[in-house]
């Protein structure tokens, strides 16, 4: 397997990248990270399920809104290790096409109670972003085997490091007896869209017997191994600038929609929107343009997609304050000329990362964190780096997945016991 020599310099240094493009204006504190326990030939007991339940994910194509496969292949091998799985079944959005096989997310827990208690949340996504990249490694397995596909990082590697982790404190009795149901395993669907997974079990999770009163929910992301004390927030905006029409030989006789949309877009990206010492500043990225219908037409429509990454709080409001600075801006550009319709999303999510041993770190993207509501602790952890995760090369050093299994026992612990 061969790897770009930008993607083998991100799996070589990507904690020394992650630190320097991803810094805050104010280092998060931080502390070492113990090694994994070993066998007496120097890898972890769970090297081969890992590896196996990891490669098993990976082959699967779940690129969002078809997860079925992946979701039914969760079903089997969560119920052949005696776990009581349950399917979520996720509706189509409104004014989205109907999937072509039925989407679901998977809940499930150490059985044979069917009626659990769950304390604690243990969670991450089983979608991916297309294209889809089949599953590749080195042939020696050790610390430093690179394991590549799509997903291998966002977020499969999550999702096999926490059930092995889970599976593996069953084993050792680290679970008190007849406590095993204190944690619940759910694996949703559509977090790379719109969230809609996570955001249907948060919405109807009262209907489960009994509903689950999580104290703590643990959300697995490519966070470089370290915990995140929080991430950025998120909105879209479309942005629409009207003009006038003419003839491009007389520019004075009609009015640009093109012209207008950059200078508008320009004075956005020149202006701080909000920023931060924890989460830096606010970003936009003008992902679209279009505009106009011929090279000597005076353009009398032109349009711009932004996604903007908010830097500000509260959470509920700091999207909302954020786009109504976007507005004013375009405004003082003209005052009539600009129509943007916005999603407010949200602010900043703020996340706890007081768990002695781990390294911390801010993030800027979002995750299902905010979906699901709830006055529970909440951790987010996993393997991995956000650099390579939605690129052609997307891959993870075996090391990093063995890691985590134990910084994820180590968090499920520290969850059930706080």
């Amino acid at each position: 397997m061969k790897l770009s020599p930008f993607s083998a310099l991100l799996l070589s240094s990507s904690r020394a990248l992650g630190s320097e493009l991803q810094k805050p204006l104010k280092t998060a504190s931080t502390s070492a990270n113990p090694v994994s326990h070993e066998t007496s030939n120097g890898s972890p007991s769970y090297r081969d399920d890992l590896v196996s339940l990891h490669k098993s994910l990976v082959e699967v194509p779940s690129i969002s809104s078809n997860e079925n496969e992946v979701g039914k292949f969760l079903v089997d091998y969560l119920a052949a290790r005696d776990f009581v799985v349950q399917l979520e079944a996720v509706p189509p959005e409104a004014n989205a096409p109907e999937p072509s096989k039925p989407r679901f997310n998977v809940l499930a827990w150490p059985g044979p109670n069917r009626h659990p208690s769950p304390k604690v949340l243990v969670s991450s996504h089983i979608d991916t972003v297309p294209p889809f990249i089949p599953y590749s490694r080195n042939e020696t397995l050790d610390s430093d085997t690179v394991i590549a596909g799509r997903g291998s990082v966002d977020a499969k590697a999550s999702v096999a490091a926490q059930i092995v982790a889970l599976q593996s404190l069953l084993d050792s009795g680290r679970i008190a007896t007849g406590a095993e149901d204190s944690v619940m395993l759910l694996y949703v669907v559509g977090e790379e869209t719109s969230g809609d997974g996570m955001r249907y079990f948060s919405d109807t999770r009262g209907r489960l017997d009994p509903p689950p009163d999580f104290k703590a929910a643990i959300f697995g992301e490519p966070t470089e191994g370290r915990l995140v004390c929080g991430h950025k927030g998120i909105f879209a905006c479309n942005v629409t600038a009207h003009g006038r029409a003419g003839h491009s030989g007389y520019p004075w006789l009609g009015k640009s929609a093109t012209e207008l949309l950059m200078r508008g877009l320009v004075r956005v990206l020149d202006t701080d929107l909000g920023s931060s010492d924890e989460f830096g500043n606010t970003t936009v990225n003008v992902g679209l343009l279009d505009g106009g219908v011929a090279a000597n037409v005076i353009p009398e429509r032109a349009t711009a997609r932004l996604a903007v990454r908010v830097a500000i709080g509260p959470e509920p409001d700091g999207a909302k304050i954020a786009a109504e600075r976007l507005q004013e801006v375009l405004r003082s550009v003209d005052e009539e000329a600009f129509e943007s319709n916005c999603n407010y999303g949200y602010g900043v999510v703020k996340c706890d990362c007081d768990v002695e041993g781990f390294e911390t770190i801010t993030v800027n993207y979002g995750t299902d964190v905010h979906n699901l509501a709830g006055n529970h602790t909440r951790y987010l952890y996993g393997p991995g780096t956000i650099f390579v995760a939605h690129g052609p090369d997307e891959a993870i050093r075996l090391g990093d997945l063995e890691t985590a299994v134990e910084d994820y026992k180590k968090l499920i612990l520290h969850a059930l016991e706080s």
